[in-house]
């Protein structure tokens, strides 16, 4: 009964890989939630040096400088949830491992980057074909609906991993955290492989090579004025958010507001937020979505400098709610309006630009926010970072399509799958961690 008034109130559920998608995306993230709160301890309870933090981290990042190409290519020309599937059990590989040499030794420096390495070769696999795949199993009228929806699901799985992780680092060290995490991983390997409905707009052996593929996404990613501008701005309030948030704020939590139960419960309110977000994107649509995309790029500022002033652990909790929720907003706009201004047989490759842009520069945040740190002061090294992101977001409005194109003037995509069965519905979309629009 409960399951026939929800179709009814979101068609979109009457999609079986739809269904199948959704599971997904509430076990993967909340997978990933263990590994948020895990990582980052494991390496301070080996070490205790926030420079080492930061290298493991940067090892976490820096494959999407290579491999969110590949897997853009990769989701075009086969059926992007075999992708998924590819990238799922690189995670596994990464943090099941990590996870079992926290349990059983002190892992050296040199293994944790390794593992991280390999955990980030299969994020940077993964954000391309996601993008891909949501369009291939929803009709283009269902698409917002779709995208809110699914965000629901991760930002819920990732809020109650957030959450349980920092309660069992706590109680018990984060390799049970991380090796829970290979285990949820292992999960998603069904749901993916059970998906039917998508298929590569064409075939695999007679499909452009890597590099004419590459040149067909990089000439369509450029043609774009909007979309180029903001993965600009991304790149930069990404590298400054990844500095003072990702790897200084675990050092704030440690120092002075209760260690890692603190930290899983700043990264769950950020979730919390997320859900709320995506419940108001169900409807909401702003008239000028890159606008507001590009202020709430300037708005994540609010993470570190909350950490930067050392409020009390409610108040931050707080601020990270309020920006999970219009980040989330944010995150729906972007992801409708890629799939309707792309064309579907080059959207996985301009997300592998989107990607690579809105990241590329967080390796450097991350090996760079540990000897600032210490050169400056955590404190300071965060406030300089909120200040960075509010003039690279500033300058991001000078461009007129920025300010002022409207969600009608992006062209919708045709649809991509038929609409849901009547037996089902009466006739009549992750590091993880905060997320840009790559």
């Amino acid at each position: 009964m409960l399951w026939r008034a929800l179709g009814r109130r979101f068609p979109v559920l009457a999609i079986r890989d739809f269904r199948l998608l959704l599971a997904d995306r509430l076990l993967a993230p909340a997978a990933v939630g263990f590994s948020m709160v895990g990582v980052s301890f494991a390496v301070l309870n080996s070490t205790g040096s926030s420079a080492d933090l930061s290298y493991v981290l940067a090892a976490q990042i820096a494959p999407m400088l290579v491999f969110s190409l590949v897997g853009g290519v990769a989701a075009d020309r086969f059926p992007p949830q075999r992708v998924i599937v590819a990238a799922n059990l690189a995670i596994v590989a990464g943090e099941g491992t990590f996870g079992l040499l926290v349990l059983t030794s002190r892992p050296p420096l040199w293994a944790m980057i390794a593992l991280e390495a390999l955990t980030g070769t299969g994020s940077a696999l993964f954000y391309p074909a996601s993008q891909a795949l949501l369009p291939r199993l929803v009709p283009g009228a269902l698409l917002q609906e779709a995208s809110s929806v699914s965000r629901l699901a991760m930002n819920s799985g990732l809020m109650t991993g957030a959450a349980a992780g920092g309660l069992l680092v706590a109680a018990a060290g984060p390799g049970w955290a991380l090796t829970l995490c290979g285990i949820g991983m292992t999960g998603t390997v069904p749901l993916m492989l059970a998906i039917k409905g998508s298929r590569a707009p064409g075939r695999a052996d007679s499909g452009p090579g890597m590099l004419t593929a590459l040149r067909e996404g990089w000439t369509e990613f450029r043609s774009h004025t909007w979309l180029w501008v903001i993965v600009v701005q991304f790149c930069l309030v990404m590298m400054a958010w990844c500095a003072a948030f990702q790897v200084l704020g675990p050092v704030v939590a440690k120092a002075h507001l209760g260690g890692p139960a603190a930290w899983g419960a700043i990264t769950a309110a950020d979730s919390l937020g997320l859900i709320a977000g995506g419940l108001v994107s169900l409807r909401f649509t702003p008239r000028r979505p890159m606008l507001f995309v590009v202020l709430t790029g300037a708005a994540v500022a609010v993470s570190p400098l909350s950490l930067a002033l050392v409020l009390p652990l409610a108040v931050i909790c707080l601020a990270s709610f309020g920006l999970g929720v219009v980040v989330e907003m944010m995150m729906v706009q972007w992801t409708v309006a890629m799939a309707r201004a792309i064309p579907p047989d080059k959207l996985a490759r301009v997300s592998s630009y989107d990607a690579l842009g809105s990241m590329m520069a967080m390796p450097a945040g991350a090996l760079i926010a540990g000897p600032i740190a210490t050169a400056i002061g955590v404190s300071a090294a965060q406030a300089a970072a909120a200040a960075l992101i509010i003039v690279v977001s500033a300058l991001s409005l000078i461009p007129r399509d920025v300010r002022t194109i409207r969600s009608d003037q992006l062209a919708p995509a045709p649809p991509a799958a038929p609409a849901p069965p009547a037996v089902l519905a009466p006739p009549a979309e992750p590091e993880p961690v905060l997320a840009a629009p790559g």
